[in-house]
């Protein structure tokens, strides 16, 4: 069934201080002189290259191993041949799942001293055997909602957590946006669609603002949305809407169910982005002109969970 397992990786910090100031001793000068700990980072650092070498050792199952750094995964095509392996923090797990065309992930936790891990399931030391189960096809798996962004000149962006919607810089996002029958102009901080996965991220912290100014004006905290993995709709958030003559708010928030969709029609000459879970760099362009439907992905993410 499988031909080929992909090995996702990703840098350290201490790594990615090495890239910038080209060697170990001048990255330990820069944290030191800043006041910080760099054994902290060398500790992070070892910790995870003692973890990848145990995963890679078990990988050794008579398949085809490909190492895979993060930057390389928005370019790399995944065949239906491919068994996914992530070892890093959650968001490796999002920024893989996206691109993965449905493969099966099994991701693991190359630190649980500091990652709560709450995607990883699996420890280096136990991975051998949940490879050799998922190989056999014997593997429990969960199938993950995602979103889609998709403009009408056939651009998409999916996402594993949530898409942002809105302006690259801080100044205002401007907008038509479109649920149903319903429709208004905005100037806002941009528009947050979660999925199910990603209702304990972003999506969280904003009930987690407005339970602190309700509370704070003494009223009742609101419950927070609760959706699992699996459920088959969105929900968006309008960050911080602005009332004027042009603009309006009575759109700030709603689910978007499966076969239906949220319109956003860009009114801004420049700087408008569509992007997801966090990754700026891999955005679609949303200027005038642009509309975006947001809506259930017709993929899903395949995570191993045991």
């Amino acid at each position: 069934m499988f031909e080929k397992i992909v090995l996702v990786t990703r840098k350290t910090r201490l790594e990615e201080l090495v890239e910038r100031f080209n060697t170990r001793a001048q990255a330990q000068f820069y944290i030191d002189y800043a006041g910080g700990d760099f054994s902290s980072y060398a500790l992070e650092h070892d910790v995870y290259r003692r973890s990848l070498e145990t995963v890679r050792r078990a990988a050794e199952v008579g398949l085809k191993v490909q190492i895979l750094d993060r930057a390389l995964v928005p370019t790399y095509l995944f065949s239906s041949g491919d068994l996914v392996v992530t070892i890093g923090q959650d968001g490796l797990v999002a920024n893989t799942a996206k691109y993965a065309a449905g493969q099966p992930i099994l991701a693991v936790n190359p630190d649980p001293d500091r990652f709560d891990g709450l995607l990883l399931p699996f420890r280096p030391d136990t991975l051998r055997a949940k490879l050799e189960r998922a190989l056999a096809g014997k593997a429990r798996i969960r199938g993950v909602t995602l979103a889609e962004a998709r403009l009408k000149d056939g651009q998409r962006l999916l996402a594993f957590n949530d898409l942002f919607i809105g302006a690259a810089s801080h100044v205002s996002a401007r907008y038509r946006i479109r649920i149903g029958e319903k429709g208004e102009a905005h100037s806002s901080s941009g528009v947050i669609v979660s999925t199910g996965a990603g209702s304990t991220g972003w999506l969280s912290s904003m009930f987690n603002q407005t339970s602190g100014i309700l509370a704070f004006l003494g009223g009742a905290a609101p419950r927070p949305i609760k959706m699992e993995w699996e459920e088959e709709r969105l929900f968006f958030v309008v960050r911080e809407p602005f009332v004027s003559r042009h603009s309006q708010a009575s759109i700030v928030a709603g689910i978007v169910p499966i076969h239906a969709s949220l319109e956003l029609a860009s009114e801004m000459p420049a700087g408008g982005v569509i992007f997801s879970d966090g990754i700026e760099a891999d955005h679609l362009d949303f200027n005038s002109g642009a509309i975006a439907n947001i809506s259930v992905a017709s993929e899903k993410a395949n995570l191993v969970v045991a």
